[in-house]
């Protein structure tokens, strides 16, 4: 897994604005949901064109996570990235952002249906969670996906943000959750990416200005947190 480095600045500056380092250190789990973005093959498994080594390390945190907030009460969702139907929506990334050879890698790979579209096998995917495709880098951008009204629907107001890669769809997801009012974390040792230094750059970005980081250790505490604190309040 990356080594993070959150710079004091980060934390400090977090601390002077909202009292504390982590402004969301109480979750209620019934109203979450962990979000995982792109663990798929065309990310993860060898070989693949985007393949990040590190999303298989992060795999067995993504798993752990997702064990105890369905335990809790939360929701799972499995955000897969698509390629189908966007070659005109899409063309000026495709076109221009990347080599003829692999725009037509990148196309067929992740085709819904395709090898590179399906999860990556290691992952504990339940019945009960939720599988949603995406069709840009954030699942939340107009066009991409369903994910705001599937949450809406379920009440859920906190996200936790996990998968791959931190910087680019993680991070763009991210932060689109906080521009929508939901309260955002990014999980930093269930996200993945090239470098230690992209990862950790990522995070204090984000950190900053748009939400929380917690490990998975942290955000199961804050969610702990949460049900004492509805127990206590039910037995009031």
């Amino acid at each position: 897994m990356h080594k993070t480095t959150i710079s004091k600045h980060t934390v400090e500056k977090i601390t002077k604005r909202c009292g504390r380092p982590h402004p969301f250190d109480v979750i209620d789990p019934a109203k979450t949901a962990l979000v995982v973005i792109d663990m798929q093959n065309h990310f993860v498994a060898p070989g693949f064109m985007a393949e990040t080594p590190v999303a298989r390390d992060i795999t067995p945190n993504i798993n752990r996570l997702a064990d105890e907030l369905r335990k809790m009460g939360g929701h799972v969702v499995w955000i897969q990235n698509i390629t189908t139907n966007t070659r005109e929506s899409w063309s000026n990334y495709h076109d221009y952002l990347l080599t003829p050879d692999r725009m037509a890698k990148r196309y067929a790979s992740m085709e819904i249906g395709a090898e590179g579209h399906a999860l990556w096998p290691l992952l504990d995917v339940r019945a009960e969670d939720a599988k949603i495709n995406k069709a840009r880098y954030s699942a939340f951008i107009q066009g991409s996906s369903e994910l705001e009204p599937h949450l809406r629907a379920r009440g859920i107001d906190t996200i936790l943000i996990a998968g791959t890669a931190t910087q680019v769809c993680c991070e763009a997801t991210a932060r689109d959750g906080c521009m929508l009012n939901f309260k955002t974390l990014m999980i930093d040792d269930a996200c993945a990416t090239e470098s230690d230094e992209m990862h950790s750059n990522s995070l204090n970005a984000f950190y900053q200005n748009f939400g929380d980081v917690q490990t998975v250790d942290e955000v199961i505490q804050s969610m702990q947190r949460g049900l004492n604190l509805a127990g206590q309040k039910g037995a009031a």
